[in-house]
């Protein structure tokens, strides 16, 4: 996106609160479609979706021209069973099962992924039923197993993709996930990791989505304050367990056909189920748009973390650290790693500010050619929001009673950089 375009955009300059993100209500639960990929902006994304944390639906123009859509799915439209297999039968791939109930969640094996299809054909051929209960391979991370495969390319729309750029630049993890699963599978209610944007693909099926708009979660805690594990569940209707379920909005309900994409907004709760057999592409991400709603998210995190084990914070020494490791087994990060995510996004933005793109990074798929595709303004965008965040970091009591030592830049040199950056780009 050239200059010019980007500059179109006002919205990169507007205030936006993180509150006013949460409070939106779709009326009527309508959600946007959108159809023709040649009259559909980066620029149109971001102000009317991102930005006010809209969902909406692509067509299936946008995967048309997938590999996964061409080689997994048969002249029908159901999975290519002997191509995967021929593909990925030797993977070892999580597989979830549907029917039973572990804590809030389904309790999850390692498969062969060669088995996973043996045991999904026979649960066709058994009329969808089968003593293993419903199986469904999920957070199956193809994409780092298989490189090498023509599976997708993220839509540009996606493109500002802070969790991956930053798990791929420390090659420990990544938020790309392969679903399988067949008709009758499903996913409990819940919201996305870190309080993430997803977008997810039906390579083949079809899905139905129940959605909650943030903030509508709260009317669906027990009296204990506990989510339910399923939203459809008669005995939310029990005043007596379910105190402010009357309270509640309906659901915003998507039925998802074959090669569509879904956005589901940062912080949304949702609940998925699989109408056909299905095979899905999802992301989790993050950018400078919903970073500030991680951040809160994580502060509520370490909150419920000490009231856990607060009775034990006098005797302990080392307590403030304690509930810091609780807290990154629970979520997958504590504030010193969210510390160097945010300069790790920082630093790829400056140096491209700073020094350009050279020709042998731009031609390959790499965080700083998507920086630069998206162009200088958006960079300029990002750090602020990082600014933004990074001041309320260092300021968070619980941060400052850690050993920073460790961290270089210091917290306020990287500030001061960030600052200096900015000033400079917008001369």
């Amino acid at each position: 996106m050239d200059r010019a375009t980007f500059a179109c955009s006002t919205a990169f300059f507007r205030d936006y609160s993180s509150s006013s993100q949460g409070a939106f209500c779709l009326p009527g639960g309508h959600v946007d479609f959108i159809e023709k990929v040649e009259s559909f902006t980066y620029s149109d994304f971001f102000r009317d979706y991102l930005i006010p944390n809209h969902p909406c639906i692509f067509s299936a123009k946008f995967t048309e021209d997938w590999g996964c859509r061409k080689n997994w799915v048969t002249w029908d439209g159901k999975p290519n069973f002997d191509h995967l297999l021929q593909k990925f039968g030797e993977a070892v791939v999580p597989v979830a099962n549907c029917d039973v109930k572990e804590y809030n969640s389904n309790p999850k094996e390692q498969l062969p992924f060669k088995e996973y299809i043996k045991y999904w054909k026979e649960y066709i051929k058994n009329d969808y039923r089968s003593s293993r209960g419903c199986l469904y391979l999920k957070d199956w991370h193809l994409n780092r197993a298989f490189p090498e495969q023509d599976v997708y390319t993220t839509p540009v729309y996606f493109s500002s993709d802070w969790l991956n750029e930053y798990w791929d630049a420390i090659a420990v993890d990544d938020y790309r996930f392969v679903y399988m699963g067949p008709k009758g599978s499903w996913t409990p209610f819940h919201a996305d990791v870190f309080r993430s944007y997803s977008w997810s693909a039906n390579i083949c099926g079809r899905k139905k989505w129940l959605l909650y708009p943030a903030g509508q979660e709260e009317y669906l805690k027990d009296r204990h304050g506990n989510l339910p594990f399923d939203v459809t569940a008669p005995s939310l209707q029990d005043r007596s367990v379910y105190p402010r379920y009357n309270q509640s909005q309906p659901p915003v309900e998507i039925v998802q056909e074959a090669g569509e994409i879904v956005f589901i907004p940062s912080g949304w709760h949702h609940q998925v189920y699989n109408l056909e057999d299905t095979i899905s592409i999802n992301h989790n991400w993050v950018n400078g748009c919903n970073v500030a709603i991680m951040w809160c998210f994580l502060q509520d995190e370490l909150a419920a973390v000490q009231r856990e084990i607060n009775e034990w914070k006098d005797p302990m020494d080392d307590w403030h650290l304690q509930c810091q490791l609780i807290m990154k087994s629970c979520t997958g990060i504590d504030y010193k790693e969210f510390y160097n995510f945010l300069k790790v996004i920082a630093e790829n933005r400056i140096s491209v500010l700073e020094n350009g793109l050279d020709d042998e990074a731009s031609a390959k798929n790499t965080p700083k050619a998507a920086i630069s595709t998206l162009g200088m303004l958006h960079a300029v965008f990002d750090l602020k929001r990082t600014v933004k965040v990074l001041t309320s970091l260092s300021a968070n009591e619980d941060f400052k009673k850690l050993d920073l030592t460790s961290l270089s830049p210091p917290p306020e040199a990287l500030l001061h950089h960030l600052k200096a950056a900015i000033d400079t780009a917008l001369l």
